[in-house]
């Protein structure tokens, strides 16, 4: 399986996941053709190397009107519902990583300016370096993202992403998403960024991306709105139920652009999985610390799926058996892995049953619902687990009396095949014959065609 693993022990924000996904592109003299071919107009992309505690890397530069402007990537910055009268006097700065700071807007250079919001939507901002800035919606950004020279698969993928800062910013402010109006991440610098990696993922083409627990940060950091902790409230949202952790370095690691990229793509979250790496990427932030600043991308095989999956439990001791086999089905025509029964004894020698549905983390709550819906529980216990599986693949093996279905798994030096149940069901009732002569004939084809 190929596979992407992607280290964000100093965070994550939008050009640092590029750069390190740029390093290990198939090829990047592509991706730069195309990205900067896209029609965003006086939109420039660069790939510079940089070296961060002795380690080179790369650093993506994305250029308006052949300068870099100092707010690129402001995914934070200046979203607001569309209701506000609040002048602010706004402080700018450049970001941890790559300009893409969503509170901390201090300039080394002060272009410090109250803001007019008295226009209801595309109201801009002059600043004293001669650039504009204009506010958008969601529908706006989805709209200027359509009209892009990219697959169909990337735009869906990019909206997204903006879909996920949008609802994050609407759970903030306790507005409506159509409300919510973003400044600098509806710039076309900011949209070539989030693009551009969208792209770079659907160039890799990795059959699972598997992320690393993620340093945000720690301490405070400053806004219009007054002082808030990290990680910033729209990120903490967009990150739920993904492992974080702050540590001790002060300010804002990974940004609420670097959040849903990572919360989008991720096939699940947890330590690097046992795999042949073919190329390791390093995309180096802007900031010098005591560690290296870099978000890294392993790119390589895995022989085998490891994945964390959730085992809901529950003791039933007044459920008919109709009851029972009933929501047991359901649980599994919902998509649960695996669902089971097994006979136990409660308090007073009570024979009972006991429940347990196996799921993905990111379904949990839905089939804790379902079994409390379903059955005469009062309450359902939950157990994160690790599991190792064997991969495997369906294929089609001809037959006398027609195709039947095989799997073949593999993996830690094992190799086994198994006919479809149901095919073998099929043609034993069709053709009169038992379930063991259907097998042996099956079996013969089988080791014919190995």
């Amino acid at each position: 399986m190929k596979t992407l693993y992607l280290e964000c022990n100093m965070g994550a924000a939008g050009d640092m996941l590029m750069a390190a996904l740029f390093e290990i592109c198939p090829n990047k003299q592509a991706f730069l053709q195309q990205i900067n071919h896209l029609g965003l107009p006086e939109i420039t992309v660069e790939a510079i190397p940089a070296q961060k505690c002795g380690i080179n890397g790369t650093q993506m530069r994305i250029l308006v009107r052949g300068q870099e402007e100092p707010s690129s990537n402001h995914l934070h910055d200046h979203i607001h519902p569309h209701d506000h009268d609040h002048p602010h006097d706004h402080d700018h700065s450049h970001d941890h990583h790559d300009h893409s700071h969503p509170h901390d807007h201090s300039h080394p250079h002060d272009h410090s300016h109250p803001h007019d919001h008295d226009h209801p939507h595309n109201y801009s901002h002059l600043h004293d370096h001669n650039h504009s800035h204009h506010h958008y919606s969601y529908a706006d950004i989805c709209e200027r993202i359509e009209q892009l020279d990219l697959p169909q698969t990337v735009k869906k993928d990019a909206a997204a992403v903006y879909r996920l800062i949008g609802d994050a910013e609407s759970h903030a402010h306790g507005a409506p998403i159509d409300q919510i109006h973003f400044h600098e991440v509806g710039s076309l610098d900011a949209v070539a960024d989030v693009v551009g990696c969208c792209l770079l993922f659907h160039l890799i083409g990795a059959d699972e991306v598997v992320v690393s627990p993620i340093h945000v940060g720690c301490g405070t950091v400053r806004c219009a709105h007054g002082i808030l902790p990290v990680p910033a409230p729209a990120t903490a949202h967009i990150l739920q139920g993904a492992p974080i952790y702050g540590g001790r370095i002060p300010g804002e690691l990974c940004t609420p652009t670097g959040a849903a990229l990572l919360r989008h793509f991720a096939s699940r979250f947890g330590e690097m999985p046992q795999m042949s790496v073919s190329g390791t990427g390093y995309g180096m932030g802007h900031k010098t610390f005591e560690a290296a600043n870099c978000l890294r991308a392993f790119l390589g095989e895995t022989s085998h799926a490891q994945e964390e999956i959730v085992e809901l439990c529950c003791n039933l001791d007044d459920i008919t058996s109709e009851a029972l086999g009933f929501a047991a089905d359901l649980l599994l025509e919902n998509g649960a892995l695996d669902v089971f029964t097994t006979p136990i004894y409660m308090k007073k020698n009570r024979p009972a049953y006991l429940l347990t549905c196996l799921c993905t983390p990111q379904e949990q709550e839905k089939f804790t619902r379902l079994m409390l819906l379903h059955t005469t529980t009062l309450g359902v216990r939950s157990r994160l687990c690790k599991r190792e599986t064997l991969e495997y693949q369906i294929s089609t093996v001809e037959t006398a009396f027609g195709p039947v279905r095989v799997k073949t798994a593999s993996g830690y030096g094992v190799r086994r095949t198994k006919p479809e149940f149901e095919d073998l069901k099929k043609i034993a009732a069709e053709q009169g014959l038992t379930m063991a002569e259907v097998c042996r004939l099956v079996e013969s084809a089988l080791h014919h065609e190995i």
